[in-house]
This record gives structure tokens, C-alpha cells and sequence, in this order.
């Protein structure tokens, strides 16, 4: 069976890349969400085993010690991580498998998995990046000012990435998305090895 494809989807907070994501599995067949694991506490609306799995740091470092994580890193106060043992298995049962991840998170994977392919939200500017994050309201501007350089820092990595999609438009982004998916699986090796066919290398003769 020829193996799943692994997407990596990074952006700054406040790029709108939770919405896009969600927009893509809903819309995408056969591609599936890795849930990460996180030490930070629940916010309202969230649950555990949809939003996050919510774990106390003992256990988040007994995963690390038991090397149950493809990635993973810590974020301003809490620890995130993405359980390899299930993106792995999706992986080889040929299902596509998207990871929400900030940069250093994707560095890694490439390097586990230098076939993966990375794709990174872009805001419609800094100003719209940043009247975002003042509209959320919900941090003092201490966290608020630590949240713009690491949105800095992360902007910068945007080469590293295969592709870049803007979010100027929901509907735009989510069909741009889309397509890079569709074109990963319409790529000429995967085809052929999923329908199982063979060609000659050589004209047969008239």
C-alpha cells in the first residue's frame, strides 16, 4: 500500500490558520487531523480529545522519555508535542495526515521525513496580523508584544516552506489549499503507484 502524505501547516498567531485547516478537512476526503498534546490549560470552548489532548507536564516529559513524540517544543509557559505511534500508522494505511505546527515543530519533522510538505499561512499584512491579535483582548501587552517578535521570527522562515498561501480571502485560502493537496496526490509517481499500473519503456512495435 503506498503511504500517506504528511502536511505541514505553519503560521503567526492571529493568521487564521485553525479556521482554514478545519475548512480543508471538511472539504478534502481522505485526510485526516493529528491532535497534538499540550500542557497548557483548557480555554473555554475547548475539549480534550478534539481541540488537544491535555496532559500534566509529568506525563508530557514521560512521552519524551519514551520517544513518543515526532516533534516537539516549547511554547512561551507550556510544552505542545505530536504523538508519532499515530501519524505513523495513519502514514502507512495510506491516509493523508495534516499537522498544525509552529516552525521549529516543522523543522523537525522535515528532517525525520524529508518528503513532507510544507505549506505556510501568510496574513494579508503585518497591520491586519496585528490588528488581529489586539482584537482578541485576552492578553496583557507584555504577551501581546512577545507574540509580534515571534511572529517576526516566524514570517522570516516562510523560505523554508514549499508553499505559501495568503489568507486575504477565507474562501481563496481554502481553495488554494485545496489544490496543493489534490496536485501532492496527482504527482506522476503516486499515480501510477496507486492505480498499479505499468508502461512500456520502449515503443512496441507497429
Amino acid at each position: 500500500m503506498e503511504q500517506g502524505n504528511l502536511f505541514v501547516i505553519s503560521a503567526p498567531s492571529g493568521a487564521g490558520k485553525t479556521t482554514l485547516c478545519r475548512r480543508l478537512l471538511e472539504q478534502i476526503f481522505g485526510i485526516s487531523f493529528s491532535i497534538s498534546y499540550t500542557t497548557r490549560n483548557p480555554r473555554e470552548g475547548e475539549f480534550n480529545g478534539i481541540d488537544y489532548h491535555f496532559v500534566t507536564q509529568e506525563r508530557f516529559k514521560e512521552m519524551v522519555s519514551a520517544d513518543s513524540f515526532l516533534e516537539w517544543a516549547r511554547v512561551y509557559d507550556n510544552f505542545y508535542g505530536t504523538s508519532k505511534p499515530e501519524v505513523l500508522s495513519r502514514l502507512e494505511l495510506g491516509e493523508d495526515v495534516l499537522l498544525d505546527i509552529d516552525v521549529q515543530g516543522a523543522r523537525q519533522v522535515r528532517r525525520l521525513f524529508p518528503g513532507t510538505i510544507l505549506i505556510f499561512l501568510l496574513p494579508p499584512s503585518w497591520s491586519v496580523l496585528e490588528a488581529r491579535l489586539r482584537g482578541r483582548g485576552s492578553e496583557d501587552s507584555s504577551r501581546l508584544k512577545l507574540r509580534m517578535a515571534n511572529a517576526k521570527s516566524e514570517l522570516e522562515a516562510v523560505h523554508e516552506y514549499d508553499f505559501a498561501v495568503i489568507n486575504d480571502d477565507l474562501l481563496r485560502a481554502t481553495e488554494d489549499l485545496k489544490s496543493i493537496v489534490i496536485a501532492q496526490r496527482c504527482r506522476t509517481p503516486r499515480t501510477l503507484a496507486r492505480q498499479g499500473l505499468w508502461f512500456p519503456t520502449q515503443k512496441v512495435n507497429q
